[in-house]
């Protein structure tokens, strides 16, 4: 049941930002075979003022933060980590290089799940 944090910077339109919800739940249903009804995504636009990246405020930039259910072995994780990027990059228009996903496994007894149980207590 992964859940993602994204944001970009403001100024993209309704379509790239549809368009970036999509890929990215896409991304992630293909590269570790999550169930796409697990999958969550919110969305953030965070004004050009209040980034710096390299010491250039404003540069163009995405984050994308997954909590994950610990148990993905490192190759799934990489295809996660390219698919996020790629699907970044395709909804929004920026370079592979302004994209940063990170990664955060989360127990199953931290991670709560549908109707307010943990993941374990719901067989996951």
């Amino acid at each position: 049941m992964p859940i993602l944090n994204v944001q970009i910077m403001a100024g993209h339109t309704a379509a790239q930002k549809a368009a970036l919800l999509q890929a990215a739940s896409n991304a992630v249903v293909e590269s570790i075979a999550a169930p796409l009804p697990s999958v969550r995504i919110v969305l953030q636009e965070v004004a050009a003022e209040h980034v710096i990246v390299g010491g250039e405020i404003g540069k163009s930039m995405a984050r994308v933060d997954v909590a994950l259910i610990s148990g993905r072995d490192e190759a799934k994780k990489a295809a996660l980590i390219a698919a996020l990027n790629q699907a970044v990059c395709s909804s929004i228009g920026i370079s592979g290089q302004d994209v940063r996903v990170l990664l955060r496994d989360v127990p199953n007894t931290d991670m709560g799940a549908a109707n307010g149980i943990t993941a374990k207590a719901n067989g996951r």
